[in-house]
């Protein structure tokens, strides 16, 4: 398997706090059957700035203890990157890192309380910049939850998105969990990744969100789910469906 999005990069943000606690999580991303995992540390959120250059020479550190540790996971690097209106800006000097340093792919993120309202406007900036936004862990947006269906507008706008696997298992409530299954069923979310940051409260739980996809779909889903994973670090187009609005559920029989 691989895994788009962790915080495996010691001492760079809220995962691993020092290279033994990286090592563990790579011990244990291997133990899951995870080969390749991006290191993708948060970047401009408010509390971590963590840029591109020194992103890539943490992740050659890690990739070389790694090896030396006799673990059989290859570390890519990445970058969550929160949205902010001097995206572009960064972008254009050379503090943006896509995921595994050299694809299209960027990591995007909402703040956790609301979609801000610029963001449909610099979500299509950024396609005219040649990249192609991964909107992560849309599941877990207070704003979305509500109204899910804004995702709807900027996925078919362009925008991808990716789900984390503990919240298909609801380790973050039931209600992210039937979100993440509502945005699966309305072709709304293209990707499952861990976003691990520790190997106590926060690990990788890939295998069981994917359990979860095959037990609600089918195994074929979650193939093209995997499937994602690999066209995206080899930067191809993804496997995707036209999307659809979230269908509102009934309740007590009545809409």
């Amino acid at each position: 398997m691989i895994d788009i999005h962790s915080h495996i990069l010691p001492s760079i943000d809220d995962g691993a706090q020092n290279e033994e606690e990286a090592l563990a999580l790579a011990r244990a991303a291997e133990a899951e059957g995870i080969h390749t995992v991006a290191a993708t540390p948060h970047h401009q959120n408010g509390s971590f700035v963590n840029e591109a250059a020194d992103i890539r020479a943490k992740t050659r550190h890690l990739n070389d203890a790694v090896q030396a540790a006799g673990i059989n996971v290859t570390i890519i690097p990445g970058q969550e990157t929160r949205i902010h209106g001097e995206y572009l800006e960064e972008w254009e000097k050379g503090t943006i890192l896509p995921v595994g340093g050299n694809t299209d792919y960027v990591l995007i993120e909402f703040p956790l309380d609301h979609v801000p309202r610029y963001a449909s406007q610099l979500l299509y900036d950024i396609q005219l910049k040649g990249l192609i936004p991964v909107i992560v862990h849309p599941e877990r947006n207070e704003e979305i939850k509500d109204r899910p269906n804004l995702l709807y507008s900027l996925v078919k706008n362009g925008s991808l998105t990716q789900l984390t696997a503990a919240s298909l298992t609801g380790r973050f409530g039931s209600k992210a969990k039937q979100l993440s299954l509502d945005l699966l069923e309305a072709n709304l979310a293209h990707l499952i990744a861990s976003d691990a940051h520790d190997t106590e409260k926060r690990g990788f739980h890939l295998q069981e969100g994917y359990a979860a996809v095959e037990t609600k779909f089918n195994a074929r889903f979650v193939k093209q789910l995997q499937a994602n994973a690999q066209r995206l670090i080899q930067n191809e187009r993804l496997l995707i469906d036209p999307p659809e609005h979230v269908k509102k559920k009934k309740f007590l029989g009545l809409f």
